[in-house]
């Protein structure tokens, strides 16, 4: 079943070929698919999930109502975790130890999220998206992300977990031990950050990494691969509630996973050689960009 609210036009006005675009049936599912390759590409080395991207830019700028692109928006996410998971796992740049029990809690919460997120009004869900997604814009501009934060010594909970280990930065050949301290109130962040991931689609993979890096301790380059082993566990709770109200359409979620998950994979590579500042300036630009363009159309400019 089709999930439409009261009062708003039918499906074929909410699925390409409708009034809304004079393109044909074929070109959506097309620019879904090189659309989300891109996003994929420069998602993973930057570790906020493809979410993060695809909601604003997909909301903002195609003619699909904004359910449908959430729901879409947690798969593709879902997707691009893991395709890249198995890369980051061998590379020891995600850590199975440390993503479990902070996904366990994100993922309860992001079930209350998505039901939230269905029960309000599309304007005010897109005027705070727009928002948020410029908030996103301006903490990681002013953030000072450490390559290596100093951790003097884990906290109980850490030890007990056995949350440390090393892995080798590819770009430099250095072998970086690491271990986690303030284990607690990171677990506390990660409740927030699941009501967040399923209210607004968008996987909250931003909101992961400073989170991991600068509150956890973790380096920047494993912190930006455990968001994605991370996303992978949330954004499979909270897609549920969206499939079971009817708001994913095999349209535009197909084209949208295949083209993610294929641009994921080069993300995944690129995590490896790539220096996180020259995304980290990539993905502002477009955050930027994507949020104007939410909060101008839940403004109705």
């Amino acid at each position: 079943m089709v999930f439409l609210r009261a009062g708003q036009p039918s499906a074929k006005h909410l699925l390409p070929g409708g009034v809304l675009s004079e393109l044909p049936f074929w070109a959506w599912p097309l620019l879904l698919f090189l659309a989300c390759f891109l996003i994929g590409v420069i998602a993973v080395p930057a570790g906020i999930g493809g979410g993060t991207l695809f909601v604003p830019l997909v909301g903002g700028f195609f003619p699909f109502h904004l359910d449908f692109v959430r729901g879409v928006g947690l798969m593709v996410a879902l997707a691009s975790a893991l395709a890249a998971a198995p890369m980051l796992l061998r590379s020891g740049l995600a850590n199975v130890r440390v993503a479990l029990p902070l996904a366990v809690l994100a993922s309860a919460s992001s079930i209350a999220g998505a039901m939230w997120g269905l029960a309000l009004p599309p304007h005010w869900v897109q005027i705070a998206l727009g928002v948020l997604v410029m908030s996103i814009a301006v903490i990681m501009m002013v953030s000072r992300q450490s390559e290596v934060p100093s951790v003097g010594k884990a906290d109980r909970l850490a030890q007990a977990l056995s949350l440390h280990g090393v892995f080798v930065d590819r770009s430099n050949q250095k072998t970086i031990e690491w271990k986690v301290h303030r284990t607690i109130p990171g677990l506390v962040v990660f409740l927030g950050i699941g009501v967040l991931a399923g209210m607004f689609g968008i996987g909250a993979g931003w909101a992961n990494v400073p989170t991991l890096n600068l509150l956890m301790g973790l380096p920047v380059k494993m912190a930006a691969g455990m968001s994605g082993l991370i996303l992978g566990l949330v954004d499979s709770s909270a897609v549920w509630v969206y499939i079971n109200h009817g708001a994913v359409l095999p349209v535009l979620a197909v084209p949208s996973i295949v083209g993610m998950m294929l641009g994921a994979r080069a993300g995944a590579r690129l995590l490896n050689v790539l220096k996180g500042s020259t995304i980290r300036r990539m993905v502002i630009v477009v955050l930027i960009f994507a949020g104007v363009r939410a909060l101008s159309k839940g403004l109705g400019w």
